[in-house]
């Protein structure tokens, strides 16, 4: 046996669970659950927390689930949510995809009683992603005294769509979005549910990283959500509406028709949408994924429904009326992508203050398209958006910290300037090791758990952090910091991309 395989097989004999059915036993208002427990950790997987969004549920907001008596084995992850996979996901799925998906997960430390909780919502642009992946796994971040849950939300046309049909059948009631329905539910579950955890339904921080990031800010305007959260983290979230350019609803249903018309249903009423209702799931989900999603002309994404997203979500946080709670909110540092073209049209885009753009991106004038564009659209998509986002808050009086991530594991170094959207994944949950095996390092696996600690310090105390050498600092107005996760460790210090960020943020503000 080599030495890899040998550093694996000490691994799962350390993290082995017990035996199936002698795990620990919680009641919770469904019914009693039994799960697994590893290493001091306790684990409950694949709990419904509401009946499966099938046949006539399809497009309905999520109803609660049937009770069951007899104890519910919560030993294996319920399915993610119905989708097509997109290959070199950052995060593979380790369930096959179905309709039949409101499930969600729960990690706690044996003895917990009255723990933060923590709310994790996955990314996966609205159309991928899920619970299931390994570097989701909340076993570690359990392990520093707070109760963890994930929970699956519909995705695609299952989570978002618009139609005259389910516009009329609503009668004023929530509609289009229902994935932020799911993302609400498995919230009011928490608070029903989650003391028997030995969680404090009193102190719930949600947090969740793209499109995961981008419901967190969803969830800090949303009414139905009000209270049901008491601290947020969104990360790399975006906040303007070109990460999430939602059609209203009038828009929304267009689209849903013309969805409907190219399955060969021309009817928009009751007959229509039943037909779409037993249409199967594979000509829902279609040839929908993240890399398809730019050419796709029959899905609206969420969509403003004035309800649960009533609105551009920036102007929402500028005139207050996001919930009054302690936020955290960055990205990473080189968030992004390269979308193509030469330097003379990315810094064209910026029309008038072009030259400015040329000093703020392209000081030396040496640099390769790929590396400006990728700048550009970071800043663009993820980056000042996050810094906008804090200023609105802040300005609302709300405690508010920023923070960047740019630590990159040091086996990427010479592929990596900076560290790339989702790259802190594996990071999240201290879940280096998995992700990258025998090649994770010990400054790897040191910034893994440092930057576990700062999140849990921060649903402990709305401080990340607190009592930790480095704090992180909360932002002022006209005196702005943020804590950078370095190679070097944590640092506070002033943005050091400031002059990229103001011409992005005068662009964006039309100035």
């Amino acid at each position: 046996m080599n030495a890899r395989a040998l550093f694996l097989c000490l691994c799962l004999l350390a993290t082995g669970p017990v035996l199936a059915g002698d795990g620990p036993v919680v009641t919770t208002q469904s019914g009693p659950v039994r799960g697994l427990v590893a290493d001091g950790v306790e684990s409950f997987r694949g709990i419904p927390f509401a009946s499966p969004p099938v046949g006539d549920l399809r497009w309905r907001p999520p109803v609660p689930v049937q009770p069951w008596m007899e104890v519910r084995a919560a030993e294996t992850y319920g399915a993610d949510c119905a989708q097509k996979v997109f290959i070199g996901d950052d995060a593979p799925l380790a369930t096959v995809p179905t309709e039949d998906c409101l499930y969600l997960n729960v990690w706690r430390p044996k003895g917990a009683r009255k723990l933060p909780v923590m709310v994790w919502v996955h990314g996966g642009g609205f159309v991928n992603g899920g619970t299931s992946p390994a570097i989701y796994d909340g076993s570690a971040m359990a392990g520093d005294r707070v109760v963890v849950v994930s929970a699956n939300h519909r995705l695609g046309r299952f989570g978002f769509f618009a139609h005259p049909a389910l516009t009329a059948e609503a009668a004023g009631g929530p509609v289009a979005n229902y994935g932020f329905m799911d993302q609400i539910a498995a919230l009011r579950w928490v608070a029903a549910n989650i003391a028997a955890f030995g969680g404090d339904p009193g102190n719930v921080t949600i947090f969740g990283e793209s499109a995961g990031g981008e419901s967190v800010n969803v969830l800090l305007t949303a009414p139905e959500a009000r209270g049901l959260f008491h601290k947020a983290i969104a990360m790399s979230g975006g906040g303007r509406s070109n990460m999430l350019p939602s059609p209203t609803l009038a828009q929304g249903e267009a689209i849903g028709v013309r969805f409907a018309a190219n399955q060969g249903i021309a009817d928009t009423g009751a007959a229509g949408l039943a037909t779409l209702r037993a249409l199967p799931a594979e000509r829902l989900v279609g040839r929908l994924n993240l890399a398809t999603l730019g050419g796709t002309d029959d899905y609206s994404g969420p969509v403003e429904d004035g309800k649960l997203l009533g609105g551009e979500l920036l102007a929402l946080f500028r005139a207050g009326k996001a919930a009054k709670v302690p936020v955290m909110v960055g990205a990473t540092s080189a968030d992004g992508w390269y979308s193509g073209g030469d330097k003379d049209r990315i810094l064209g885009a910026f029309g008038p203050l072009r030259a400015e753009a040329v000093r703020a991106y392209d000081p030396t004038g040496g640099d390769a398209a790929k590396v400006v564009g990728h700048r550009v659209n970071g800043d663009a998509i993820f980056i000042e958006p996050a810094r906008a986002m804090a200023r609105a808050l802040a300005a609302t009086g709300q405690p508010v910290f920023q923070y960047r991530f740019s630590y990159v594991a040091e086996n990427m170094r010479a592929r990596w300037a900076g560290t790339e959207h989702a790259k802190e994944l594996p990071f999240i949950f201290d879940r280096v090791l998995p992700r990258y095996g025998s090649v994770a390092t010990k400054g790897d696996l040191a910034m893994a758990g440092l930057w576990r600690e700062y999140w849990t310090s921060f649903a402990r105390t709305g401080v990340p952090g607190h009592g930790m050498k480095v704090v992180a600092p909360r932002l002022v107005a006209g005196d702005e910091w943020l804590v950078d996760f370095t190679n070097q460790g944590p640092k506070v210090s002033r943005d050091p991309f400031q002059a990229r960020l103001d011409v992005t943020e005068r662009l964006m503000d039309g100035r």
